[in-house]
């Protein structure tokens, strides 16, 4: 699946989830202070994968393997100059009829997005589920890995200093987000990252996915 093919599903996912806020205001200023590492997630539509039997068939009688991709969780280090985040997850497969031992290998991705459009890497790998004879369920866990820039994950002096300036409470600066000011909203999504993780799909399995 190209980039730009993610580029819907990544939208899609960003509004309903993202994060382009690094705190509450408070009369101290920012309540919670944003972390250099990137936030995960799932992009719509390439969470979960079909398998047909045959391949063209798109009919109900003829899903061979249906399988999810689901339980993403990350660990971060951002001590360093690179941030790495290591992901693991748990891919959930299930095959239409019971039969002998049988292996099904799937491909997944990672990729870094910053600013909520801007894809700055992406890697694809293989994940292999085995279903044991005679049985219609199988399950495993894949893992992947996202390094980030520190320099770039991290705001620039005077933009901290305004989202976390303390303010009187009755003063006209007291009412207003600092992140309604374009340039601090464009520097903090500047420097907001997102790991996304989700089945490799063929330009037929993601509209089978989206339009289902």
């Amino acid at each position: 699946m190209s980039l730009a093919k993610l580029a819907v599903p990544i939208m899609i996912l960003l509004a309903a989830g993202g994060c382009s806020r690094t705190g509450e205001i408070t009369e101290g200023g920012i309540s919670a202070v944003r972390s250099a590492c990137p936030h995960v997630g799932i992009p719509a539509g390439t969470g979960d994968v079909t398998l047909f039997n045959p391949a063209t068939s798109r009919e109900a009688t003829a899903i061979d393997v249906t399988a999810v991709l689901t339980n993403l969780q990350s660990t971060c280090d951002e001590t360093g100059p690179q941030i790495q985040a290591n992901l693991t997850f748990d891919i959930l497969a299930r095959r239409n009829q019971p039969g002998p031992a049988r292996d099904v290998t799937l491909p997944y991705f990672i990729t870094v997005v910053r600013g909520g459009t801007s894809v700055t890497a992406k890697r694809v790998g293989q994940v292999t589920v085995r279903f044991a004879d005679g049985q219609i369920r199988a399950q495993t866990t894949g893992q992947a890995t996202a390094s980030i820039d520190r320099a770039a994950a991290t705001l620039p002096e005077e933009v901290r200093k305004r989202l976390t300036e303390k303010r009187k409470a009755g003063d006209q600066a007291a009412a207003m987000d600092p992140l309604a000011d374009p340039a601090i909203r464009s520097a903090v999504l500047s420097s907001t990252f997102e790991a996304l993780v989700g089945f490799q799909l063929t330009e037929d399995q993601l509209k089978y996915n989206v339009t289902r």
